[in-house]
C-alpha cells in the first residue's frame, strides 16, 4: 500500500513539475509581449487590443498553470513562525492537515463553482467584449478549474507523502521530482 502511495505521489509530482518547466517559458513570451505593446504604443503611436489582450492571457496561463509547480517547490507564502523550526513529524502533520482541511476544500469549491461559469462561456464561444479582441474567453475561464485540479493533485501528493512519514518515519519518504519534502531536515 505504501509503495502505491508512494509511486502515486511521484507520478503527480513528475506532472506538475513538467507542466511547471513548460509553462515557465511563458515568462519570457510575456516579457516580449509587453515590450511589444510598449515599443508600438509610446514609439508608433500604435495600439493593439489583441496584443494587450495577449498579455493578459500569457499573464493567467503563466500563473495558473505554474501555481502547483510553485506549490511543490515550497515557494508559496507561509507563516514559518514556527514551521521553519518544526521537525519533520510536525511539518508532516502541518502538511497533512493544511492539505486535507484547506487546500483540497478550497480548490474543491473553486471547481463546483467555476465549472459552470466555464461551461457557460464555452455554451456560447465567449469572446472578448472589444471589437478586435481574441474570440478565446472560454479558453482562458478553463483555466480557473484546471489551475485547481492541478493544485489538488499537489495537495494529493503532499498528503501522501505527509501521512508516508508519519506512518514510517522521515527516512521512509522518497525523494520527489523537484523539492517537495526532501529539503525537510530528517530527524
Amino acid at each position: 500500500m505504501s509503495h502505491q502511495l508512494t509511486r502515486t505521489a511521484q507520478a503527480i509530482d513528475l506532472l506538475i513539475a513538467v507542466i511547471g518547466r513548460t509553462v515557465i517559458w511563458l515568462s519570457l513570451l510575456l516579457v516580449l509581449l509587453q515590450f511589444a505593446v510598449v515599443l508600438l504604443r509610446y514609439v508608433f503611436g500604435i495600439g493593439s487590443i489583441w496584443l494587450s489582450e495577449s498579455v493578459i492571457y500569457t499573464h493567467a496561463t503563466l500563473f495558473l498553470l505554474a501555481a502547483a509547480w510553485t506549490l511543490q517547490q515550497n515557494g508559496h507564502a507561509r507563516v514559518d513562525v514556527f514551521y521553519a523550526d518544526a521537525s519533520a513529524r510536525n511539518k508532516a502533520v502541518v502538511d497533512l492537515l493544511g492539505a486535507l482541511l484547506l487546500l483540497l476544500p478550497f480548490m474543491a469549491a473553486i471547481i463546483w463553482y467555476a465549472l459552470p461559469y466555464v461551461a457557460r462561456s464555452w455554451s456560447i464561444l465567449e469572446h472578448s467584449r472589444e471589437t478586435s479582441g481574441l474570440p478565446f474567453v472560454y479558453l482562458l475561464k478553463t483555466l480557473i478549474p484546471l489551475f485547481a485540479f492541478l493544485m489538488a493533485l499537489q495537495g494529493l501528493s503532499q498528503a501522501m507523502r505527509a501521512a508516508l512519514l508519519l506512518a514510517r518515519g522521515p527516512a521512509s519518504v522518497p525523494q520527489a521530482a523537484d523539492r517537495s519534502l526532501r529539503d525537510v531536515p530528517r530527524d
